[in-house]
């Protein structure tokens, strides 16, 4: 089964499967080997990890297609890539699709904020009319060339103009074409409960650790029909909150050791790398 085909029969389960963000390829690797089913190729986080800014419109399409096909060659599990507006209007969205389609996505996110959008979960946020949207959502689905590849509608319409707003924009763009349903930045257990009953198209719903949505266990999430339980950047913060243990300590202290439990001992950074496949590749050609 292709990773498309793949991803579309997990959405399609509606059992609240968790999918971590990467923000590289490495990063992406252990997501993998971690057993998790699918990756969620974040922009915040290669916003974050690569420019070291705020997720506030910096990314731009070269970058997150890059990331897209290097990761795309590390791991051999679904991918759900964030492309945040589509980087313009309803002809950019079809260039994005094409750009990303090629790079190795399975499914391609779009939101309808207005550029230059900005996290979620941030305040000052606007949205473009539900015309607009919908025009660049049914580009979207127009522009794939696989139709196993999935389009994901996300709408950030709650923070701006209410949760019954968000629904009523979720509904038309099922009817535009989307596959996936992200309503973003609910605020409100309630709200939660409501959505899969509201909507009939599978359903994302984003855990942002520390964000505006309560957390709420993946089971009972999966319960509720959700397809998809994003944790988008928790690998992120992990990996920050690790740097900074680490380096205090060597700061701190002058030196840092394996037994310390501060580190990813050295061979296991090179089992993740794939270091003993490269070898016995050497070999091979020597």
């Amino acid at each position: 089964m292709s990773t498309r085909k793949s991803l579309k029969t997990l959405v399609e389960a509606r059992r609240g499967a968790i999918v971590p963000g990467a923000f590289n390829a490495l990063s992406a690797k252990v997501v993998e080997d971690l057993g998790f089913e699918a990756i969620y190729v974040t922009g915040a986080g290669v916003t974050n990890m690569w420019f070291g800014m705020p997720d506030q419109g910096f990314m731009g399409l070269a970058e997150i297609a890059d990331h897209t096909a290097r990761i795309r060659d590390a791991v051999s599990v679904p991918l759900i890539v964030d492309a945040d507006t589509g980087f313009g209007n309803a002809l950019n969205v079809y260039h994005t699709v094409r750009t990303l389609e090629r790079a190795g996505a399975d499914c391609i996110q779009l939101e309808d904020q207005v550029a230059p959008k900005r996290c979620g979960h941030f305040s000052g946020k606007d949205v473009i009319s539900t015309e607009e949207a919908v025009s660049k959502i049914k580009a979207a689905t127009d522009a794939r060339r696989d139709a196993d590849l999935l389009i994901m509608a996300r709408t950030d319409a709650a923070a701006v103009h209410g949760f019954e707003a968000a629904v009523e924009r979720a509904q038309h763009f099922t009817e535009a074409g989307a596959d996936i349903l992200f309503v973003e930045a609910v605020t409100t257990a309630d709200d939660i409960r409501a959505l899969p009953q509201r909507l009939d198209k599978p359903q994302l719903m984003n855990m942002v650790i520390g964000g505006k949505t309560p957390i709420v266990n993946a089971t009972e999430l999966g319960e509720l029909g959700y397809g998809i339980v994003l944790y988008a950047n928790a690998a992120l913060q992990g990996a920050v909150a690790g740097m900074q243990k680490a380096l205090t300590v060597l700061r701190d202290e002058k030196e840092v050791t394996e037994s310390s439990g501060l580190v990813t001992p050295f061979a296991e950074r090179q089992r993740l790398v794939g270091k003993p496949g490269w070898d016995a590749l050497e070999k091979i050609y020597s």
